[in-house]
């Protein structure tokens, strides 16, 4: 670390310093509010979307017996597409779900059981969701590391750059007092010498 320079400079320096840390601090703060709370939506969207996969899967129970028949469904379910945007989140970018699209597998509708259309359907109704759980995840993992990166500079600017500012600041002034004090002592000398010399001439 450079040494602390004791100078008139320096102290207007160190003052603008602290201006500026404690400006930013407070943006710091608010945003981590902000991605505690995206975390947080993420974290009850995902817990939505799980629901929902369960009522589905449930709902499959009741007809899965249908599955011993032998169709292939793997073959006719092909994912084509992901499709997803960027959006902003508290100044990052992140993941946002769209849609899934599927390639579109012609079969035979006289020699397919009527219940595969039906199955197509809540398949892909699943891989959606579970898509969807992806890529909220992913948007979380995003969001932590962020929130991890804004807490260690609030840290910083709280309890290292700012208490260190407001030391040099508070060393500097004394430093300068000091020395202004011990030119007023050295004034009051030198006037206190001439008018010395000043009587002695006289006598």
């Amino acid at each position: 670390m450079a040494k602390l320079r004791l100078t008139k400079n320096e102290l207007k320096k160190q003052k603008e310093s602290l201006k500026r840390f404690t400006r930013y601090l407070p943006t710091l703060e608010l945003k981590k509010q902000q991605l505690v709370v995206e975390i947080k939506k993420t974290d009850e969207t995902v817990k939505e979307l799980k629901v929902k996969i369960k009522e589905i899967e449930k709902d499959l129970d009741t007809w899965v017996g249908l599955f011993a028949e032998e169709v292939s469904l793997e073959r006719l379910l092909k994912i084509k597409n992901i499709n997803t945007e960027e959006t902003n989140i508290a100044g990052i970018d992140i993941p946002l779900f769209n849609s899934v699209e599927f390639d579109e597998i012609a079969y035979d509708y006289m020699t397919t059981p009527l219940w595969v259309d039906k199955a197509l359907s809540i398949m892909k109704e699943l891989i959606s969701l579970y898509i969807q759980i992806q890529v909220y995840l992913k948007q979380q993992r995003i969001l932590k590391e962020e929130l991890r990166v804004t807490v260690q500079r609030i840290n910083l600017f709280d309890k290292v750059m700012i208490p260190q500012a407001k030391n040099h600041i508070r060393v500097i002034q004394i430093y300068l007092g000091d020395l202004q004090t011990a030119e007023v002592v050295r004034g009051k000398i030198a006037k206190s010498k001439l008018a010395k010399k000043s009587k002695m001439a006289d006598a």
